[in-house]
């Protein structure tokens, strides 16, 4: 099923169960995390399922998340320079501004208009045959509050 978002589509736990894994109270409180915090980062999420389940190792959470993004569940942004982020807006190839200051991560609907930088020129016989399926955009910039600063 793709989905843009978990929330309203399916709960955690059919979501869980219609990508063939089990569902546990680890990978809930992980869904419900980023249902609460989209674009957390893993201490965020860590904390958050803390204080839903109890005691949870750092590396449970770690494993958690990858098992999720493998799954499709979830989606990993990968800032340069910043720690990963995680959400749960899955299925739709939408973009992302990041600001230099604070590392706030916004989303952003697909680029539209005429881009050229989104449609790779492949060298033949460097890239023959490769098929793109996607495209991840990270714009930079400062957010309202830091570049009001």
């Amino acid at each position: 099923m793709d989905t843009t978002t978990r929330a309203g589509q399916e709960s955690g736990a059919d979501a869980l169960r219609a990508r063939g894994l089990r569902v546990t109270a680890a990978r809930l409180a992980v869904l419900d995390a980023l249902g609460a915090a989209p674009h957390a980062d893993t201490d965020t999420v860590v904390r958050a399922v803390r204080a839903a389940i109890g005691s949870v190792s750092v590396q449970a959470v770690y494993d958690v998340l990858r098992v999720l993004a493998d799954h499709g569940l979830v989606h990993r942004i990968e800032p340069a320079g910043h720690p990963a982020r995680y959400e749960l807006r899955v299925g739709d190839n939408h973009h992302h501004l990041v600001c230099r200051s604070c590392g706030v991560v916004q989303d952003v609907d697909c680029a539209v208009g005429a881009a050229p930088c989104l449609v790779p020129r492949l060298v033949p016989g460097d890239t023959d045959g490769f098929v793109v399926d996607e495209a991840e955009v990270l714009y930079w910039g400062h957010c309202r509050a830091c570049a009001a600063r």
